[in-house]
């Protein structure tokens, strides 16, 4: 394997389930419930990458950055509503 760091390996259980190892795991971010993906390519190898994120499940965890207004600010953009009259 090209640039490896370590090897790890993992036993297939009789239902097909492997346990990801915990510095694997760690290396790629993943954690309980997280979703991947897997690539099988035409020389054999296979590829395993952190799946996508659903945008849902990232609801309530961005805050938009929150932009102060100066009282000049408002009257700067009061001044220019009207001057658009």
């Amino acid at each position: 394997m090209a640039n490896a760091r370590t090897t790890s390996s993992a036993k297939l259980t009789v239902k097909g389930q492997i346990t990801i190892p915990k510095t694997v795991r760690d290396a790629m971010r993943l954690g309980t419930g997280d979703r991947v993906t897997f690539r099988l390519r035409d020389d054999g190898v296979a590829e395993m990458a952190a799946g996508s994120v659903d945008l849902r499940d990232l609801h309530g965890k961005l805050r938009p950055r929150k932009k102060g207004v100066t009282l000049a600010g408002m009257d700067a953009a009061i001044r220019g509503g009207a001057d658009q009259r």
